[in-house]
């Protein structure tokens, strides 16, 4: 067990690559924080994690949700060991079609959530702590309609570069996970009809040299190994977990 007696935090982890990971990391041993937002997805969460496990509500827009969740960190365990800061959205919009407030929600989500998670669970974390952020293969490539997703990506590629620099005297590490196309329900939040989100499934499936789409819990694996003693040596990094979808 890789993460015996270790507190993780996991935010976005009631459905995809969160609840995968928040499911290793029990599995490995640490004890597991998740926050959602949909009442539905935590209650379900919930059932899936056991009760051992906390499940808290948190818009990571609004400050004051993040300051209550940290409260309850901070009350329960004292200190943070991990930290994947996983929640994300994203909008597909051609460029003459983009509204400011779709650029305002993907990077108030995107970057600015995983910014001031990273900013209030520093001051938690262990010496040899670890952070992981979720990246994306898009910040590698250029994809019609995703210029804002890809961009607010990009964002948090740097956040690991500078945060990683910043934290590394403490001996807390920072790097990223970076997905490719994964079978998961975020597809369903673009914007997209079915018909569409079918079609743009083929086209991408298409070009992935390993000819599929990835699974959550071969992400969850790698955010397991950045978060863990194997990882001990690596900060600023992102692994790209995409099937070679933006290698070759």
């Amino acid at each position: 067990m890789k993460l015996i007696g270790k507190t993780a935090l996991v935010t976005g982890g009631t459905n995809g690559i969160g609840l995968e990971t928040a499911k290793l990391f029990i599995k490995e041993g640490a004890s597991v924080i998740v926050t959602g937002v949909t009442e539905e997805r935590i209650a379900e969460a919930q059932r899936e994690l056991g009760p051992d496990t906390l499940v808290l509500k948190a818009d990571l827009r609004k400050a004051g949700d993040l300051d209550a969740v940290f409260d309850v960190v901070q009350a329960r365990f004292a200190t943070l060991d991990i930290v994947f800061a996983n929640a994300g959205v994203g909008t597909v919009a051609p460029l003459a079609a983009i509204t400011e407030e779709q650029i305002d929600n993907q990077f108030n989500i995107n970057f600015k959530g995983i910014f001031f998670t990273v900013q209030k669970a520093a001051p938690l974390m262990t010496r040899g702590g670890s952070i992981v952020l979720t990246t994306s293969f898009l910040n590698e490539v250029g994809v019609p309609g995703f210029s804002i997703l890809s961009a607010s990506k990009a964002a948090v590629r740097s956040l690991v570069r500078s945060i990683g620099a910043e934290l590394a005297p403490r001996g807390i590490r920072v790097n990223a996970v970076s997905p490719g196309p994964v079978s998961t329900s975020f597809h369903s939040k673009l914007g997209l009809t079915q018909a569409q989100l079918n079609e743009a499934a083929a086209g991408i499936e298409a070009q992935i040299p390993l000819a599929r789409f990835g699974e959550a819990a071969e992400i969850a694996n790698t955010v397991l190994f950045l978060a863990g003693d194997d990882a001990s040596f690596m900060t600023g990094s992102e692994i790209v977990v995409d099937g070679g979808l933006s290698q070759f």
